[in-house]
């Protein structure tokens, strides 16, 4: 199989652990765009306004493969890229530090506090795992093999080299890596566990929370009970799959809502700022795999541990 050839690199810096974003100008047969000004304006004034697309074109901030900034009334040219900065949203600090349990040539494994997104996306660019380790690590590279839901804490896998992911990624595509959950949540004397839950879960796109329906099982997750105290459990999930909120929405099915969960069983209204007394008890705790590059197997652990189930 052919290797995909790796994008130029970037003329533009990182700007906060961020990278710039970049644009390949698409062909243009029936001559709509005279000048990139034009084609700028079809693709992002829909989004941020005319007026800020002119804008960032006088203060040249958009720039072609050499690094020169792009004039507006440039010849449209089908084939050439362009990068530019995104302007970031104002976004409320996670007060938590990232932890590292684990570092090497190739790997970060890092201890991702509740509340921080894994990757920039939507809402959430700076203030993510990837962008606060490259700043912290002086690691501009750095990319996650695999991604942890923003509510979730807990561990996630990273590689230093963008060559690397692939071979990481393809272990959590494989279900070659033993993953290991701990959860707080109603505890039910009358449930018979341990038992694996297997159903069809389908997530909607701009839908927040999934759903299970009828149909072939596309899931699968094992839950056991580790200890009780009162109404409270502390629970043992094992996911062979990796479905969307799977573990949420399997221990939701079985009457064992996650405590703190805003989405399950009810989807509660997102707040104006986080309630961090309040963070979802669930908790990535352990990754186990053979490396694909050494042959070497690995096991880590978070060092969090979840609130609502503090030490005795």
């Amino acid at each position: 199989m052919r290797r995909r050839a790796r994008p130029p690199a970037a003329p533009l810096p990182q700007r906060d652990g961020v990278d710039p974003v970049r644009v390949r100008l698409p062909e243009d047969p029936d001559g709509a765009w005279p000048t990139v000004r034009e084609h700028l304006l079809d693709r992002f004034a829909g989004a941020i306004g005319a007026g800020r697309v002119d804008v960032m074109l006088a203060e040249g901030r958009f720039v072609g493969e050499d690094g020169g900034a792009v004039r507006a009334d440039e010849p449209y040219t089908a084939g050439r890229r362009l990068w530019f900065h995104r302007d970031f949203a104002p976004e409320e600090p996670v007060p938590y530090p990232v932890g590292v349990v684990h570092r090497d040539e190739r790997l970060v494994v890092a201890d991702k506090p509740h509340f921080l997104a894994t990757t920039p996306r939507g809402r959430h660019i700076t203030q993510t795992v990837v962008a606060r380790l490259r700043r912290e690590l002086d690691l501009p590279e750095l990319q996650p093999a695999h991604r942890l839901d923003r509510l979730t804490a807990g561990l996630v896998l990273c590689v230093v080299r963008p060559d690397d992911r692939g071979a990481y990624q393809t272990l959590f595509r494989d279900r070659l890596v033993r993953k290991e959950y701990e959860a707080v949540a109603p505890y039910d004397p009358r449930l018979a566990l341990p038992r694996t839950v297997r159903s069809r879960i389908v997530k909607e796109r701009g839908v927040i929370a999934a759903r299970e329906e009828p149909g072939p099982a596309n899931s699968e997750s094992r839950v056991e009970l580790l200890e009780h105290r009162g109404a409270l459990g502390r629970y043992r999930l094992l996911p062979a799959t990796g479905r969307t909120h799977q573990l949420r929405v399997h221990m939701n099915a079985l009457g064992l809502p996650l405590v703190n969960d805003p989405v399950y069983p009810v989807v509660e209204p997102e707040p104006e700022h986080e309630d961090y007394a309040r963070p979802l008890q669930l908790l990535a705790k352990t990754l186990e795999f053979t490396d694909p590059v050494t042959g070497e197997p690995h096991r880590f652990e978070s060092g969090l541990r979840l609130s609502a189930w503090p030490d005795r």
